[in-house]
């Protein structure tokens, strides 16, 4: 450490500072002693050539320059000749002193001062400190007469430039190739420097910058880039003179994009880039041009983003067409750490076919709104708030102009939910759910709306239960819950969602229940269970029937006013598992085969409450000239009501159903391993059926049988279920009650039959390495938030930003030393579902529906990958929707083709452009739209 203004003294390494004094004698003693330690203290020096070497470091934009050639006025010229201090008076007063730190400094290898230069030299990972401001290098000089301070890298061994300086100050850092430091101005001249993160991605490379202050760099020659790879950019900006404020923007002249270090006639003669590290900057979206045949030209995907907060943000885009077509979109991403995130996106078209007053003339208008919300769940362990949005108008996303829908074309079913669930921990827990639902069918436009519903769940209670010990017998088992259900539903259709309608015929009803039950051994090998529910129905509209004589029909009238029904259950079932084992020997290729089965039996019995029943009389309808009231009708106020109406005919029945597991233990084939391998030969091999007690004919229902076969050991099961009817059909293909093979036929009819799988295949499996999974978070998967798969099986939406679609993104960075042209190892992935539906209940014997649906992707290269999604129509034989699509990883650049070929959404979609931060607007974009032919 040290400080300017006094004299210094060397012995040996240590520094002694001591103040001047007046008297003459001492003058001449100082002045001789001076002379003496002066001609010691240089024989002692390390020659200058060795001393004041400076390094030439090539970079990629300039060779460096030695400092002592460098001519600015920020810096002054290294004297060459050693100042007789003792020449100045004493007893002139030294003027203020401009450092107003300490300067501390270390290095590894040496420290070293020269007094005849005024400099102090550090070699080998040295480093300087001063206030905020801090200097690493490999070799750093000090001239503390000038106060200022050289820093450069220094060569290793195989005669690299290593040990770069790295300067930083505050939030600031710049890593040059060398730089000339003032500490009276805090000024800096620096060569070759990188500023790695300025802000959104960017990084700035300059072969000469001078810094002003902290928050003001002029900068000569650059290079701006969001490449990775600065030291070989495969694209970047050069611009002659630039003004940077780090952290808030970039003020250049004249700019030419280069790529590939070849320049390019794209440029501007001046341009502004804001940077910022906090949050993304308000700003327009520019426009894409295009044009289409049945609306004109166009301007798609253009509006402004608005960066409210580090918490939330706004992008408003839309469409226009010159036939009047015009399409507006807004979405909001927000996100609060450890609490929660999501997304709001609300779309809304009005789309015009052909021009008005031609016959070929239509308007439309379509709408959808998606909301997600996620949230952690740590940050309240009791309570729970999710919402699930999807809801629009039923056509949307068959009419819709925007490619990015397109994933959702094959979409029939939306379905929404927003609930919120809270907690009550006590003695006996108690569970709070207030949710609204929605349901919709785009082809029959049907809807279905529970706004809101509110669901209790009481814990079970054991109240004969012992306070310790484990509960034995049927009275210590007997256990009862409570629930209650109340909704407010709307059924209706889409055209008249939220109008008057609706809310007009807005149905209230509220279920409780109480179910009890116990459990208990029988002869230590039979599981039995007992159990009786009562459910209590409320409801506030009733339907009265009464016979209109004068229309000869029957009038249904709704009754308002609160009513109610209660309905009760009993029922008791028996069941135990039965092991078998055969075993080969362990010197066996399968050592042995287990089949577990689970039987069980089960008997239910329901009352009949014909006490909620009324009836009345008419004449016969079907004759036109009955008058008599012959013909009696039964009805309950309750048929047709939110609950319907409870049962009028006693039921008794009996279920049975055998349960099948078969597993085989297989030696290895790892000689290493010491235990048998098991593998499922057979997985939940189900039959089930049923007999009606209380029927007259057709007691025994239709006998189900289920399960599935594994073909590739815990990868892929066929899933099978087949339909046996017992009993025969007559001549109009009706059941009676004669048993098939007494009329001629087999011991049973297959009625039903079925068969479906879906497997991932992929290149890896081969390789014994596990493949990843799909992503499936509704946030940022646009198709999966719009009820669509989170994979591509049924194809995926276009990105119109240019980011690469799910099956093109890696879940790991990829590594430049491994990039190759060709693969010799092509990775490759298939994914698959085939499904087949056999219908025979009334001798159709025919194949309802069998088709297959693949999707597959290849990688051609590390970054070339293409793939596609399509299907097979095997019953009505013909190809399903299809998408192909084509992907290019330039590094810091996108290249994508999607295309679908055929259908009434046939595209393409070709896109060019730069990933991400601050040139993310920098792209090519060009597209034929689902209302063209190729």
């Amino acid at each position: 450490m040290f400080n300017f203004g006094t004299l210094i003294v060397a012995y040996g390494t240590k520094i002694e500072l001591i103040a001047l004094q007046t008297k003459t004698a001492t003058c001449y003693l100082l002045l001789l002693l001076s002379m003496l330690c002066s001609t010691i203290g240089y024989t002692q020096d390390i020659p200058n050539n060795d001393a004041n070497r400076v390094i030439r470091a090539q970079d990629s934009l300039n060779q460096l320059k030695k400092p002592a050639t460098v001519k600015d006025t920020l810096v002054n010229e290294i004297p060459n000749t050693v100042v007789d201090t003792i020449k100045t008076d004493s007893l002139k007063i030294n003027p203020k002193e401009t450092l107003t730190d300490k300067v501390k400094y270390k290095a590894l290898d040496y420290e070293r001062i020269s007094r005849k230069l005024k400099k102090i030299y550090l070699y080998n990972e040295a480093e300087v400190i001063y206030e905020d401001l801090k200097i690493n290098a490999g070799e750093i000089i000090l001239d503390y007469e000038n106060n200022t301070v050289f820093a450069k890298g220094i060569k290793d061994s195989t005669g690299a430039y290593v040990q770069t300086p790295v300067f930083k100050q505050g939030a600031n850092e710049v890593v040059p190739d060398s730089i000339i430091f003032n500490f009276d101005t805090e000024q800096a001249i620096v060569y070759g420097s990188r500023i790695e993160d300025a802000g959104q991605g960017l990084a700035v490379l300059s072969e000469r910058s001078k810094r002003v202050s902290d928050s003001i760099v002029f900068l000569r020659n650059v290079k701006f880039t969001t490449s990775e790879n600065l030291d070989d950019p495969e694209y970047y900006f050069y611009a002659r003179r630039v003004k940077l404020v780090p952290r808030k923007k970039v003020v250049t002249g004249l700019v030419n994009m280069f790529i590939a270090d070849v320049p390019t006639p794209i440029g501007v003669p001046f341009a502004y880039f804001p940077l910022s590290k906090e949050r993304s900057v308000s700003g327009f979206i520019l426009p894409q041009p295009g044009e289409t045949q049945q609306r004109g030209f166009s301007l798609q995907n253009g509006g402004y983003y608005f960066a409210l907060s580090d918490y939330y943000d706004l992008a408003v885009t839309g469409d226009y067409f010159t036939n009047g077509s015009y399409a507006l979109r807004a979405d909001s991403d927000y996100r609060l750490r450890y609490k929660f995130n999501g997304r709001v996106s609300f779309n809304f078209e009005r789309l015009l076919n052909s021009e008005r007053g031609l016959s070929d003339f239509s308007e439309t208008n379509t709408y959808n709104f998606r909301w997600n919300h996620s949230q952690d769940t740590k940050s309240s362990p009791n309570s729970r708030f999710a919402a699930s949005v999807n809801l629009g108008s039923s056509d949307f996303f068959q009419q819709s102009l925007n490619q990015s829908n397109t994933g959702n074309f094959l979409n029939n079913n939306f379905s929404s939910s927003v609930s919120y669930s809270r907690n009550f921990n006590g003695k006996t827990p108690v569970n709070l759910t207030v949710a609204a639902t929605h349901s919709q069918n785009s082809q029959t436009e049907q809807i279905n709306l529970t706004l809101p519903s509110a669901q209790v769940n009481v814990d079970r209670v054991f109240p004969f239960a012992p306070k310790s010990g484990t509960k034995k017998g049927i009275f210590q088992n007997i256990n009862f819950s409570y629930s209650s259900n109340g909704q407010v539903r709307f059924q209706t259709t889409d055209s008249l969602f939220f109008t008057q309608e609706m809310f007009e015929a807005a149905e209230i009803g509220v279920q409780h229940s109480i179910p009890i039950s116990t459990n208990f051994k029988l002869f230590n090998y039979i599981s039995a269970t007992a159990s009786t529910n009562y459910t209590e129905n409320w409801v506030f509209e009733t339907i009265e029937q009464r016979y209109d004589p004068q229309a000869r029909e029957i009038v249904r009238d709704t009754v308002g006013g609160f009513d109610r029904f209660g309905t009760y259950n009993l029922g008791i079932s028996l069941g135990t598992t039965i092991y078998g084992t055969f075993n080969f020997g362990e010197d066996k290729k399968i050592q042995s085969i287990r089949h577990v089965i689970r039987p069980s039996i089960s008997y239910g019995f329901t009352p009949a409450f014909d006490q909620f029943f009324d009836s009345f009389f008419t004449p016969d309808l079907s004759d036109p000239t009955a008058t008599e009231l012959t013909e009696e009708v039964e009805f309950s106020r309750f048929d047709g009501g939110f609950f319907g109406a409870p049962p009028n005919n006693r039921g008794s029945s009996i279920s049975l159903s055998v349960n099948n597991q078969i597993e085989a233990k297989v030696r290895s084939k790892d000689s290493t391993d010491t235990e048998p391998r098991k593998i499922a030969l057979l997985r939940n091999l189900n039959f089930s059926t049923s007999y009606n007690l209380e029927a007259d004919s057709l007691n025994l229902s239709p006998i189900n049988v289920s399960g599935a076969v594994p073909i590739i050991q815990d990868k892929l099961d066929i899933n099978f279920r087949v339909s046996l009817d017992i009993y025969a059909l007559d001549n109009n293909n009706r059941r009676f009650n004669t048993l098939n093979i007494n009329n001629g036929g087999g011991l049973a009819r297959i009625t039903s039959a079925s068969a479906n799988f879906g497997y991932n295949f992929s290149s890896t499996d081969f390789e014994k390495k596990g493949s990843n999974d799909d992503g499936d978070d509704r946030t940022q998967n646009q198709t999966f938030a719009a009820g669509g798969r989170p994979d591509d099986l049924f194809g995926g939406g276009v990105d119109i930003t240019g980011a690469a679609s799910n099956a093109f993104k890696d879940d790991e960075e990829d590594d430049p030393d491994e990039v190759q042209f060709y693969n010799f190892k092509i990775p490759w992935s298939l994914r698959l579902s085939y499904q087949v539906n056999y219908n025979n209940n009334a001798r159709q014997n025919e194949i309802s529906s069998h088709s297959i649906v693949f999707s597959g992707d290849v990688e051609l290269g590390k970054r070339w990958r293409v793939g596609g999604s399509s299907g097979y129509d095997l019953a009505n034989p013909g190809f399903t929707f299809t998408t192909l699509r084509f992907a290019r990883d330039l590094e810091s650049w996108n290249l994508s083709f999607n295309w679908v070929p055929f259908s009434n959404r046939t595209s393409w979609n070709f896109f060019i452009g730069i990933k991400q931060g601050v040139f993310e607007a920098i792209k090519y974009d060009k597209r034929r739209r689902p209302d063209e032919r190729l």
